[in-house]
């Protein structure tokens, strides 16, 4: 029998272990869950996803022979789970608040019976990533019965109430339950991947507006501590248009996920008016918790993301944070004596993070549908440098860069996405989905407000020196407008009842209201009214009451017209 050679923290060395790559193992006399990482000779590495402390040489170490996999099936919404897909609610109520090593409860609910109503009938044809039935999972999602691995012709197939270990079918002479497991470090198969031109709508003006993510796209949200990512997170989950929403607590501080795991039973889903939990899966792993499954917990996320994907759903992942996720992977590299990288991370940081993006993605599904995976990665860097290695090569594989900036954060600008730092590389694949079904002058708004930005950026570093009376007066009305910019359109309250959502249409408003200002004002100027007679003007402040009001549309007709009259006017007395 295997036998341990060595304990080092999270990492175990067996030695006479007959096993192959990422074969799940039971280590120790506590049947620890470990994950083989590493194979020399007759000596087996092995990450353990739980505490060794205690462990010694000499104990017994058991190989199941099959990769770390997940559960997928009806009840995986409303979960909460930790790193490896262990329950934590039943985990809490078998042993308390603290879970004791080798603690094992299935990830689904093996008793619990749903009723399973069949899309297929006897005879026909099966193939792997079909559509077998339904099942009302929640009050807002139907969990579609997907048919694993197998092809041949439908034997059998009842209707009724059945638990998931209760064979629904028979195909080619096996049976099909409910649930089936998949590996979490192998991507689901898909048939064709399609490009990404329909946007991820977020509700946040500085989102959709300047930076647009797309369905099936990436993203990553750099930021110091404080500078808002869980508030955002929790606006993501809330307000994006996607049938399903997987948030993975990846090695944070206790009491944020404590936050999260208090706010989101609670939070009410405005599409249904049901609890968002009804279309959600969280998975809890925070810092105190073992190191490597959180390294694990992001593998366990994206699964649980691509199996509700292949129903035909389109999905959006949040992984807060992937810096916590980097350092995990970094402990257990340093423990197996692997050459350090940058900054101690493994050389292979780069291509760990290349294989979690890549599996997002618009796809066209095993059986016909389309289906999406938004990936968006929250990044922890130390004292907000974005210059650390997780950051960059972050940046080298996700398409939308939005930086939370702790000096706009401290000034109670939220969102704090800093409009000079933060990039979306599908601007130009989304432009025509806005032209179509928004305004055509969508793009045209969008670039203008971009460079008034830059341009006030410009001159703020003039304003520090001189002051802004000295600035020419065209300058000083470019500031005007970019201050309405800046306050009325890019900052938006997560805490409001009205602002917290704005649709494209209001958005679309506010940045038309806030150019016609800057049209008619720029128009005045040339006709010789005093700049200070212009940044007066109080009709333009109407435009700001207007996010926090439903009739908004009135508010901005309103605004524009006083605008022009209070215009026309200083025209005429000048």
């Amino acid at each position: 029998m295997a036998r341990i050679y060595r304990v080092s923290g999270p990492v175990v060395i067996a030695e006479g272990l007959d096993a192959k790559m990422y074969d799940v193992v039971k280590v120790g006399e506590g049947r620890l869950v470990g994950e083989v990482i590493q194979i020399k000779g007759d000596k087996t590495t092995i990450q353990v996803y739980e505490d060794t402390s205690g462990l010694k040489p000499g104990e017994p170490v058991e190989n199941t022979g099959q990769p770390l996999a997940v559960e997928l099936g009806p009840g995986l919404l409303r979960s909460i789970y930790d790193g490896i897909q262990r329950p934590l609610p039943a985990l809490q109520q078998m042993m308390g608040d603290f879970i004791l090593r080798g603690a094992s409860v299935p990830p689904l609910d093996r008793k619990k019976k749903w009723h399973f109503v069949p899309k297929k009938k006897k005879g026909d044809e099966v193939k792997p990533g079909d559509i077998l039935g339904v099942v009302k999972e929640s009050e807002v999602i139907e969990h579609r019965v997907l048919a694993p691995g197998v092809s041949g012709k439908l034997a059998e197939i009842k209707e009724g109430d059945f638990t998931v270990e209760d064979a629904i079918a028979v195909v080619d002479g096996k049976e099909i339950k409910m649930y089936q497991k998949w590996p979490i470090r192998i991507p689901r198969a898909v048939k064709d991947k399609l490009m990404p031109n329909e946007p991820l709508l977020t509700g946040q003006r500085i989102i959709d507006g300047l930076f647009p993510v797309a369905k099936g796209g990436t993203a990553s949200m750099p930021g110091p501590f404080g500078a808002g990512k869980t508030v955002m997170g929790h606006s993501l989950a809330k307000w994006s248009d996607v049938d399903v929403f997987v948030y993975i607590g990846c090695g944070e501080r206790g009491n944020e996920m404590t936050e999260v795991l208090k706010d989101f039973p609670v939070l009410v889903d405005p599409k249904s008016g049901k609890p968002l939990m009804e279309r959600t899966v969280l998975i809890a792993n925070t810092s105190n918790m073992p190191v490597a499954a959180r390294e694990a917990s992001i593998y366990t996320g994206i699964t649980i993301a691509e199996y509700f994907r292949d129903m035909g759903y389109d999905v959006a992942l949040m992984a807060d944070s992937t810096s916590r996720w980097a350092e995990a992977m970094r402990e257990i590299s340093s423990r197996l004596e692997e050459m350090p990288g940058e900054e101690g991370y493994p050389a292979y940081l780069s291509a760990r993070l290349s294989e979690f993006y890549e599996r997002a993605g618009r796809a066209v599904l095993l059986n016909g549908n389309n289906g999406s995976v938004t990936v968006i990665g929250a990044v922890s860097p130390p004292g907000g440098d974005l210059s650390e290695p997780v950051t960059q090569a972050t940046l080298r594989v996700t398409k939308v860069f939005w930086a939370l900036d702790a000096r706009l954060a401290n000034r109670r600008h939220f969102p704090s996405i800093n409009w000079l730092n933060s990039y979306s590389q599908y601007e130009e694949m989304i432009n025509e989905w806005y032209k179509k079904n928004v305004a055509i002058d969508w793009p045209d708004y969008v670039k203008e407000i971009k460079k008034i930005l830059t341009e006030e950026e410009k001159l703020q570093e003039i304003v520090q020196l001189i002051g802004s009376d000295a600035l020419p007066e065209r300058e000083q009305l470019t500031l005007d407008i970019a201050r309405l910019i800046r306050e009325f359109f890019l900052q938006q309250s997560a805490y409001h009842e009205v602002d917290s959502y704005s649709d494209l249409k209001k958005s679309y408003r506010i940045m038309k209201s806030i150019m016609y200002y800057a049209e008619q004002a720029r128009l005045a100027l040339k006709a010789g009214v005093p700049v200070k007679q212009l940044l007066a003007i109080k009709a333009k402040s109407k435009i700001g009451e207007a996010k926090f009001n439903k009739d908004y549309e009135k508010i901005l007709g309103g605004a524009e017209k006083e605008i022009s009259s209070e215009v026309e006017s200083l025209i005429k007395n000048k």
